[in-house]
C-alpha cells in the first residue's frame, strides 16, 4: 500500500521558492556572514582588542602606504622637564630668589631637605610617573606605521574597530525589532479579535504615534529617558516602532476571526487566548517575520542617526554610528579610512537584508507562482 501523498506546508513552500532565486541566497549567505561575525565579536573571537593601540595616530592603509612625515613613534615628542630651560617672567616678584635657590640646589634634588630641612611630598609619585613614562616610550616605539585599513586618532584598529561596532548595532536593531514585532503583534492581536471598543482605544492609541513623524517621535523619547546605552536605543526604536506590525497584523486578525476553523474552535470550548495564538497566529506569523526583517533594517539606520546626533552609545562603546561621528572630523584632515569603514559595512548589510527581505515577503505570499 502506497504511503499517502502530504502537501508541503508554507514554509515548504516558501523556503523552495527561495532557493530558487539566486539573488535571495546570496544576501542570505551575505546577512549569515555578518551574524556569525557578531556571535564571534560577542564570544571574543575576534575584535576582542579593538580598543588596544596598535598603531600611530592616523595611520593609513596599507595599500596607501605610510605617511612619511609623521612622528616614528606616533607622538608628539616629550620634553625633558630638567633640561628645559624655563622662561623669564618679568612679572615675577621671586624670580630671583628661586634661581638663586635652583643655583644652590645644582643637580641634587635631595639638597633642599639637607639645607632646609623640608621632604617634598610628591617625589615618590613622580619618580614612578617618570618611570612609567619611560615604559610608554618603549611602547609608543613599537607601534605600527600602516594597518590593512587603517586606523584612527587612538591607534585603533578600523577593521576590528568596524567588526566590534557592527555588533552593537546589529544587536541593537534585532532586540529592537523584535520588541517592535511582539508589542505590534500583541495590540493588533487583541484589537483585531476583541473589535468593538478594545478595537477604538488602540485605535487611538496607535493615531496618536502616527500623526508625529517618527524622527520627532524617536528624540523625543530619548530627550525624556536622558540616559545614553544599548538598552535605551532598544527601548527607544522598539515604543516607537511597534504601529506597522500592529496595523497588519490587525488587518489579519479581523480577516481570520470569521474563518471556519476559528468558528469550530469556538464551538469545541476553545479559551480566547487559544484562538488568537494557538489557532490564528501561526496562519499570520510570516506577516510578523516579513515585518521584523524590515523593522531591522531600519532600526539599524535608526541607531546610526541616533549615535551620529550624539543620542546613541555612550563613551566607551563603539557602533556604526559613532563611527560615523568621529569620521565627520577626521573627513577634515583627509582621513577618509574610518568613514568608507563603517559606511561601506552598513551598505552591504541594509542591502543584502533588503533583498532578502523582498524574496522573502514574495515567497511567503499564498498568490506569487
Amino acid at each position: 500500500m502506497s504511503k499517502p501523498h502530504t502537501s508541503p506546508g508554507l514554509w515548504a513552500l516558501a523556503w523552495r521558492r527561495l532557493r530558487g532565486d539566486k539573488i535571495a541566497m546570496v544576501s542570505l549567505a551575505v546577512v549569515g556572514a555578518f551574524f556569525l561575525l557578531v556571535l564571534a565579536s560577542a564570544s571574543g573571537l575576534v575584535a576582542a582588542n579593538w580598543e588596544d593601540e596598535v598603531a600611530v595616530s592616523y595611520a593609513p592603509p596599507t595599500f596607501v602606504g605610510a605617511d612619511n612625515d609623521a612622528p616614528v613613534d606616533g607622538a608628539i615628542p616629550l620634553a625633558d622637564e630638567r633640561s628645559a630651560p624655563t622662561p623669564v617672567n618679568v612679572l615675577d616678584p621671586l624670580a630671583d630668589d628661586i634661581a638663586e635657590l635652583r643655583a644652590q640646589m645644582g643637580s641634587n634634588p635631595s639638597a633642599g631637605v639637607e639645607m632646609y630641612g623640608v621632604t617634598d611630598p610628591l617625589a615618590d609619585d613622580l619618580t614612578a610617573l617618570r618611570a612609567g613614562m619611560g615604559k610608554t616610550k618603549k611602547l609608543i616605539a613599537h607601534k605600527a606605521a600602516t594597518l590593512p585599513f587603517g586606523a584612527d586618532k587612538w591607534g585603533h584598529d578600523i577593521v576590528q574597530k568596524t567588526i566590534k561596532g557592527g555588533e552593537t548595532s546589529i544587536v541593537v536593531g534585532l532586540v529592537a525589532a523584535l520588541l517592535a514585532v511582539v508589542l505590534g503583534t500583541l495590540f493588533g492581536a487583541v484589537s483585531g479579535y476583541f473589535g468593538g471598543i478594545v478595537d477604538d482605544f488602540f485605535n487611538w492609541f496607535y493615531s496618536i504615534f502616527t500623526s508625529i513623524p517618527s524622527i520627532l517621535m524617536i528624540l523625543t523619547v530619548a530627550a525624556v529617558l536622558q540616559q545614553k546605552g544599548v538598552l535605551t536605543i532598544v527601548l527607544i526604536l522598539g515604543l516607537t516602532g511597534w504601529t506597522g506590525p500592529y496595523r497588519l497584523i490587525r488587518a489579519e486578525y479581523i480577516k481570520h476571526k470569521a474563518r471556519e476553523y476559528v468558528m469550530a474552535a469556538d464551538a469545541i470550548g476553545a479559551s480566547h487566548w487559544r484562538k488568537m495564538f494557538s489557532h490564528i497566529f501561526p496562519n499570520v506569523s510570516h506577516v510578523a517575520l516579513v515585518q521584523m526583517s524590515i523593522l531591522v533594517v531600519g532600526f539599524i539606520k535608526a541607531e546610526v542617526i541616533l549615535s551620529f546626533l550624539g543620542f546613541g552609545v555612550p563613551v566607551g562603546t563603539v557602533s556604526w554610528g559613532s563611527m560615523l561621528n568621529e569620521a565627520q572630523n577626521e573627513l577634515i584632515l583627509g582621513k577618509w579610512w574610518q568613514l568608507t569603514a563603517a559606511a561601506t559595512a552598513m551598505a552591504v548589510l541594509v542591502t543584502a537584508f533588503s533583498l532578502f527581505t523582498d524574496a522573502l515577503r514574495d515567497a511567503l505570499d499564498p498568490k506569487v507562482k
